[in-house]
């Protein structure tokens, strides 16, 4: 049974942290519920809406992170976001890599085909960070195009129209209806975005959410599993490379199938609810109703995509992340005291956003803090006081506790259970 039209609130847990499901909210009616679960699996997808400049739809807005975070649970190397280099420029939708494996190109206002100075070898071909990093570089050296100086331009019209229409449908109609401009004839204007979220919710390679528990760096969370973007098995590193998504999807969505059965043969019981299952839900909703003389929603929100696009972008400084931090707590505070000035029940979609920011707000925290903290450039995280990666100091997993923002950290998995070890090493192009 799918309940469509509905949105999860907050994880129900019991005293020994064994999770038993989910509050609800319907929102036809406004009628808050709990679902009683023996196994609950998130597959709630991506934060990027945390960024003011993403190809995520608007309703990856973190809710598996938010429900997560404050039912105790750590986020995992929330720093390392993937920014993908081709987002129509002012829209932010999704220009396919394709385009580049085709044989489209990037130039910049003066028409050079820039990549062949980053990497000679790969040149529009490099892996999304490099790329990245090179259009951000041209741009913020001056050389990007359009009356602001602000993008680049993907160049496709050589490929021919046939060509377009066959190798790449729907790119022209993406570039006609979101940046007004015929590939055939034009250069599409282009900018790196926000595209996947490497951190998440962390989990092992059978699906199941694990937590430090006294010995155990990663001990199973009962009755909890996740897969998909919202969760980090970490296969993606620092990193992910393009399509990796699919194949994690496919493969850790059937671990966590696999697991549950087991989880479900094992403990044929339904366990009872704690008495204050509902409490949290019931006292973020109370909050919201009751506040007089509040934050706008929409403001604190668009505050939060600023905040993040400025001090947490492709290139990170160290003062800029000091005083995203900042920021970004001081954002929070504001995000509790939100008000909603439609009081009604049945389809409030103001009460569904004011709802969503709060899990925004965690999935923000969390990406800044483990960035300022994380004192190295690896993968899509890239300092400019750190330029080189530091596997001495910094070869381990982030995990970010909404209490009090504290930041622990857990070993890496160096040795596959059958493949060979590889060791890290530096990329070139």
């Amino acid at each position: 049974q799918f309940f469509v039209e509905w949105m999860a609130l907050d994880l129900i847990r019991d005293a020994g942290g064994q999770v038993l499901g989910v509050t609800a909210l319907e929102m036809e009616t406004g009628e808050v519920m709990i679902l009683h679960a023996r196994a609950t699996l998130f597959a709630t997808g991506g934060a990027g809406r945390i960024f003011s400049s993403t190809t995520n739809a608007f309703i990856c807005t973190g809710d598996g992170l938010g429900m997560a975070a404050r039912a105790g649970i750590p986020l995992e190397d929330m720093e390392f976001w993937q920014f993908h280099p081709t987002g129509v420029a002012g829209a932010g939708v999704l220009i396919t890599e394709g385009v580049r494996g085709e044989g489209g190109y990037l130039l910049n206002k003066g028409g050079e085909r820039f990549m062949e100075r980053y990497a000679p070898n790969l040149k529009d071909l490099a892996s999304r960070d490099v790329v990245s990093r090179a259009m951000a570089t041209e741009i913020k050296e001056g050389r990007g195009a359009g009356p602001h100086g602000d993008y680049l331009l993907l160049k496709l019209d050589h490929l021919g129209p046939e060509v377009i229409e066959k190798r790449l449908p729907g790119i022209r109609e993406i570039a006609k209806k979101f940046a007004d401009v015929d590939p055939v004839k034009d250069p599409i204007p282009v900018v790196p975005t926000v595209h996947y979220m490497m951190g998440g919710i962390p989990t092992n390679y059978r699906g199941e959410v694990v937590v430090p528990r006294e010995s155990d760096a990663e001990a199973a969370v009962p009755g909890f599993y996740a897969a998909g973007e919202c969760a980090c098995a970490s296969v993606h590193g620092a990193n992910r490379l393009g399509t990796n998504s699919l194949t994690d999807l496919l493969v850790f969505g059937k671990a966590a199938a696999d697991s549950i059965v087991k989880f479900l043969q094992e403990n044929p019981q339904r366990k009872d609810l704690p008495k204050d299952a509902a409490e949290r839900t019931q006292a973020r909703l109370a909050r919201l109703d009751g506040q007089k003389n509040g934050e706008s929603v929409a403001e604190v929100g668009m505050e939060i995509r600023r905040t993040m696009q400025a001090h947490c972008g492709v290139f990170r400084f160290p003062d800029m992340l000091a005083k995203g931090v900042k920021k970004i707590r001081e954002i929070a505070d504001r995000a509790t005291r939100t008000q909603v000035k439609d009081k009604s029940r049945v389809f409030n979609t103001a009460r569904i956003e004011a709802l969503e920011l709060d899990n925004l707000i965690e999935a923000a925290r969390a990406s800044m803090v483990s960035a300022e903290a994380r004192k190295e450039s690896r993968g899509a995280h890239d300092r400019a006081d750190h330029h080189q990666r530091d596997d001495a100091n910094w070869l381990k997993h982030t995990l970010w506790y909404k209490d009090g923002d504290r930041l622990e950290y857990k070993p890496v998995h160096m040795k596959p259970l059958t493949a060979r070890t590889i060791e890290p090493k530096v990329r070139t192009y």
